[in-house]
């Protein structure tokens, strides 16, 4: 009958397989937020490209191509990345619009949301023309961001499996 005999090898290497095991949500956490950093880096693009108008009253015929510069600025101050969170075995980030422009109405006094001005932008109302930066932003770089996260698990697996 064949004998085999195992030396500390397998020992050192069933090691490092747990380490990896242990490592995991860190690694899926760093991989997560690298990926949300390229996403993040491409919208902040768009918004800098989003066209300025000065304020002015529209209609249906006459709809709106671009925001003013205080609503431009209050859309790149309040754009974020949020903080992760685990949900099961998925774990998530989001990005996003928070707080306030300077860009003072009858309806709000202390400046518009954020959040309301992007998606105006984004999907467009009576009085705007739709201009789709997030989803354009979000198209052109999900492959990278896709790529850029691989990297840094591969990296991470080589680190612990080294």
């Amino acid at each position: 009958m064949a004998k085999m005999k195992v030396g500390t090898g397998i020992d050192r290497y069933i090691q490092k397989l747990v380490n990896l095991e242990f490592a995991s949500p860190h690694t899926a956490g760093k991989a997560v937020y690298e990926g949300a950093k390229n996403v993040a880096d491409a919208i902040k693009a768009e918004i800098e490209a989003l066209p300025v108008e000065k304020a002015r009253k529209n209609s249906e015929d006459d709809k709106a191509t671009g925001i003013t510069q205080r609503q431009k600025d209050g859309l790149r101050d309040g754009f974020g990345i949020a903080t992760m969170r685990q949900d099961g075995s998925f774990y998530n980030v989001k990005t996003g619009f928070h707080g306030y422009n300077k860009q003072i109405s009858g309806k709000y006094t202390g400046g518009q949301p954020n959040a309301m001005i992007a998606r105006a932008v984004e999907g467009g109302t009576s009085f705007r023309k739709k201009n789709p930066f997030v989803s354009r932003a979000v198209r052109k770089v999900k492959g990278q961001a896709e790529k850029k996260m691989a990297e840094v698990v591969d990296q991470e697996i080589k680190k612990i499996m080294m």
